[in-house]
Parts: structure tokens; sequence; C-alpha cells
């Protein structure tokens, strides 16, 4: 019978790394990466398949504690996203002008 493990100890937070944001314990993986997959489409079974040195289970706890904190979460990546886009466009700009 193998040991019992505290689902608590999946996700950690380290001010610092990863800008303090969410990570898989031990594996310097975002909870925001695996629900960047997810929100692809990707199945839990999937993400293990692109990221093959998590477990089906760290992947799960990503997924839960994104459920949880899934409006910071979004939150978060949806400023990203319009920052990137800010970006792009600010730049396809200035090449329009030179």
């Amino acid at each position: 019978m193998s040991a019992l493990v505290d689902i608590g100890t999946l996700i950690t937070q380290t001010p610092g790394i990863h800008g303090g944001r969410p990570q898989i314990a031990g594996t310097g993986v975002t909870v925001r990466r695996i629900v960047m997959w997810y929100r692809l489409g990707s199945t839990p079974e999937e993400i293990v398949q692109e990221i093959d040195h998590l477990s089906l289970a760290q992947v799960y706890g990503a997924l839960a504690y994104y459920h949880v904190n899934r409006e910071a979460i979004d939150a978060d990546l949806d400023a990203e996203e319009a920052e990137a886009e800010r970006i792009e466009r600010e730049h396809y700009l200035s090449r329009q002008t030179t």
C-alpha cells in the first residue's frame, strides 16, 4: 500500500518564483500553464502526455486549485493576454509609420 498524500501539499507558492504564482510542488510547472492547456480543451490525460514529468494526480490538483480560485486566475490570465495584444498592436502600428 502506498503512502497517503495530503492534497494540500500538491500546490505551492514562493515569492520570487514565477512571480509568486501557484505551481505544482517540486516541478516548476505553474497552475497557469495547466489552465492554459485546459482552456484549449485538453483533458487532464492529454496534459500529462504534453508535460510528461507530471502525474495525473498533480494535474488534477492544479485543476482543483484553479476551480477553487477561478476568478483570480482567469483575471490574471486575461490581463496578461490583454497586455500581449496591446504590445502586438503597438508594435504593428510602429512598423506602419516607419
